[in-house]
């Protein structure tokens, strides 16, 4: 970002004047003004101010615990307001603290989730449905005919390319997120009411998906759709949004015209400062002998898949949702029964069959999906830090809970973890503090080999440059890493190389110099070789 750039906010503050073809001026859709909300011990807004146009993407950006999700929980009544704070939507304006779900449904505020809350085994006119009521006839016996109709309609009103009969499970992600939308917006008489919000649309899409969903969040918005975007993927959200709101500790930055930013630009508005690099250069390794060698494995998804890494370097794990990169970590952390070929770890063989007999080979995983099975959400923050550790607390049958409060402390300052005390709750960290608490539960055993499975997804750029900073930290003492990460652009700059998968099998490997974003997309989407980007 060039320097004084923070200091341009007066340039970049959008007039009320429309900023793009699609944006409809004059009256905002939807309005905010002076929304706070208070927590016990802390304010998680202070005079937010929003406005949403018809016909606009409006993008919400901020770090973790920036505010968006209170903000969100405000729109849709979850959560109400502290008093002063106006919520507005067309004709329907009331107080904040009396925010409600009545008021959202009343105001045509609709909300679809990161998780999206579908069925994948029901069809999608169950699940449209769901959203709405059956078509039944006396109150008891379903219209299945009458359903199918009325599902056929709304996908042809929503473009979206599937039969009403089919199972979700057989559409792509994109095209489920299409019929989350439908769901959404079905009783919406036409597109120019209300808002919809989406949450992270595109966090588990593959990329050749996410222009799918991109065209048609256009195409609704060119009907004159309100859509407000929340999402930490700024270069989507920059080639995406007619204006950006960006939220930092609970406070409006500004909003700004998505064209008169750049990348730079937006980050430093979100962070407050300059990032040099969120991406920080690994230590060279200087090690030749490989660390871990797994030779012709076969498990769950994976056939004959064989990959090394040595002390000190960092191997990607590369492909395409089900290419089997996570089934890779888990057999190698003993949680995905083996059925054939061999480990090796330091030279001797590796027999991993559960999580313990890795972790005390000196083997630490941090996993995908932290809420389910990494997080402790009503655990404190301390108790969390201390859970691969547990044993070293036990003193004549009882746990030195004092001593463990110690050494929390001691490693929420080392891990950069920021929260009000170790006591804590877990479920009251943003996304990137939590998954600093993960981290640094596993960093703190100084771990030989370091299984990462998308660590920073759903983390802001802030708090992401603050990770990879802590895995170069274990990397420049010597640990070895396997990352899994879908983002390319993140795992290029990271990885000393990158083995592909797909569809359970190796399909190459790539290396510098050819270890690139593009190099890397190209490999993923073919099922031959790409051994030094080929």
């Amino acid at each position: 970002m060039q320097a004084g750039s923070l200091g341009r906010l007066e340039d970049l503050q959008i007039s009320e004047q429309t900023v793009s073809g699609n944006a409809v001026a004059e009256r905002p859709r939807v309005e905010v003004r002076n929304l706070s909300k208070t927590f016990p011990g802390m304010r998680a807004l202070s005079d937010v101010d929003l406005d949403i146009r018809a016909g606009e993407i409006h993008a919400l950006v901020g770090g973790n615990g920036s505010g968006k999700s209170t903000l969100i929980k405000i729109l849709t009544g979850v959560y109400q307001g502290d008093e002063g704070g106006v919520l507005r939507t067309g004709d329907h304006e009331i107080a904040a603290e009396d925010s409600s779900p009545e008021f959202a449904r009343s105001a045509g505020i609709h909300v679809v989730h990161q998780d999206l809350g579908v069925f994948i085994d029901m069809s999608v006119a169950e699940n449209i449905a769901l959203g709405h009521g059956y078509e039944t006839a006396m109150g008891i016996q379903v219209r299945w005919a009458s359903q199918r109709q009325r599902t056929r309609r709304l996908l042809e009103r929503f473009d979206i390319e599937a039969e009403p009969g089919t199972p979700l499970r057989a559409l792509s992600q994109a095209v489920r997120t299409q019929v989350a939308i439908a769901r959404a917006l079905q009783d919406q008489e036409d597109d120019s009411e209300g808002l919809l919000i989406l949450d992270e649309p595109t966090s588990s899409l593959p990329a050749h998906e996410v222009e799918l969903l991109v065209s048609t969040l256009r195409r609704y918005a060119t009907r004159g759709q309100a859509i407000l975007y929340v999402s930490h993927h700024l270069e989507e959200v920059l080639d995406l949004a007619d204006r950006i709101t960006v939220l930092r500790d609970g406070h409006t930055v500004g909003t700004f015209e998505a064209a008169a930013l750049d990348e730079d630009a937006l980050i430093g508005l979100i962070v407050g400062r300059q990032i040099d690099r969120v991406f920080p250069a690994m230590p060279a390794t200087t090690a030749t002998t490989p660390l871990l060698e797994v030779h012709n494995l076969c498990a769950g998804p994976l056939e004959d898949v064989s990959v090394s890494v040595t002390p000190g370097e960092v191997v990607g794990i590369g492909g395409l949702l089900g290419s089997g990169r996570t089934e890779l970590l888990r057999a190698v952390f003993g949680d995905l029964p083996v059925r054939s070929g061999e480990m090796i770890f330091d030279g001797k063989r590796l027999k991993a069959e559960s999580p313990a007999e890795a972790m005390k080979a000196g083997i630490a995983y941090v996993p995908e999906n932290r809420a389910v099975d990494a997080a402790f959400h009503d655990l404190p923050v301390f108790a969390n830090i201390s859970m691969a550790n547990v044993r070293d607390y036990w003193t004549l049958g009882r746990i030195a809970y004092r001593r463990m409060r110690s050494d929390a402390k001691l490693s929420m300052a080392e891990f950069l973890v920021k929260a009000s005390s170790g006591e804590a709750m877990l479920s009251t960290l943003s996304g990137g503090n939590q998954q600093k608490v993960i981290l640094a539960r596993w960093l703190r055993r100084k771990p030989r080999l370091l299984l990462l499975d998308e660590p920073t997804q759903g983390v802001d750029v802030g708090a992401r440059a603050e990770i990879y900073q802590l895995v170069r930290n274990a990397v420049s003492e010597g640990a070895a890493v396997l990352l899994v990460a879908s983002d390319f652009e993140e795992l290029a700059p990271i990885a000393d190389r990158v083995v592909m998968l797909s569809e359970g099998r190796v399909t190459g490997e790539v290396r510098p110099p050819d270890l690139t974003a593009e190099r890397l997309m190209v490999a993923a989407n073919h099922r031959t070789g790409a051994t030094n980007g080929h």
